[in-house]
């Protein structure tokens, strides 16, 4: 019988709530409370994420996200400034020990990203990983990982965009200038894409969800049980929102 692994699908939530509950499981499962969790979730309102080493007011265009209602919250992965909203973002956290996660974090990422592959197959789109973090599909990103590790436990979440919508991506990052900022725009409307852009369809979140489950299921060999949080995980969350992720220090830090 295969491992079983729990499976969370917590629906919307603002960018503190989001970043809390993954950092939430996390400890619970570095202390061996709950078993290997993927969690499926999205961004209600909209929101920006930086990664943890980014400067807040060098990236992000504060008054503009005030203006339209965006959240915008520091990360405790690395990376870049990522604008989430048409798309389904997941998170996964597994002992650092476990036998199916490689050791070396490239190896770990790419193991993780042939999940999302496998499930973007499963709804005809053919991608490939593209180190250190992406997925692309004809050479265009539809898919942004991050990783740490803390406490000899894994946290990898990243995106699948469903949908992409560049010119608000803009309005809402710091960028020099109008000029630097449309040819910004053209470059990157040439170097990412989305499920809705490569199907011609609109595919809903939940077939999406659906068929990344299917995908980490066939890729590590194990059965997503669907499950929920703990009341300590929930608890765990809110102090981790209040504390850290809705704290002007933890996102305004640098």
């Amino acid at each position: 019988m295969s491992e079983q692994w729990r499976l969370l699908l917590t629906g919307g939530n603002t960018a503190f709530v989001n970043m809390a509950v993954d950092k939430a499981i996390l400890v619970a499962h570095s202390e061996g409370k709950v078993p290997p969790t993927v969690r499926f979730y999205s961004w209600v309102p909209p929101a920006i994420s930086i990664g943890y080493f980014q400067s807040l007011l060098e990236e992000i265009d504060i008054d503009a996200c005030k203006k339209f209602g965006v959240d915008y919250v520091r990360r405790i992965t690395g990376g870049g400034a990522v604008f989430h909203e048409k798309e389904l973002t997941y998170s996964i956290v597994i002992a650092e020990s476990h036998p199916l996660i490689p050791k070396n974090i490239l190896n770990s990422y790419e193991r993780i990203c042939n999940a999302l592959i496998r499930g973007l197959q499963q709804l005809g789109i053919h991608g490939t990983y593209a180190p250190i973090n992406d997925i692309v599909v004809d050479g265009k990103k539809i898919s942004g990982n991050a990783q740490t590790r803390k406490m000899n436990t894994v946290l990898q979440h990243g995106t699948i965009l469903l949908d992409v919508d560049v010119e608000t991506m803009f309005s809402l990052l710091k960028v020099p200038n109008e000029k630097i900022k449309d040819k910004m725009i053209t470059d990157v409307k040439r170097r990412v894409t989305s499920v809705h852009h490569v199907l011609g369809t609109h595919v809903g979140f939940d077939q999406v969800a659906a068929a990344m489950k299917q995908g980490f299921e066939e890729e590590f060999l194990v059965t997503l049980v669907k499950g929920s949080l703990t009341s300590e995980e929930k608890k765990l969350a809110r102090k981790f929102e209040k504390e850290c992720f809705s704290a002007f220090e933890w996102n305004h830090r640098r």
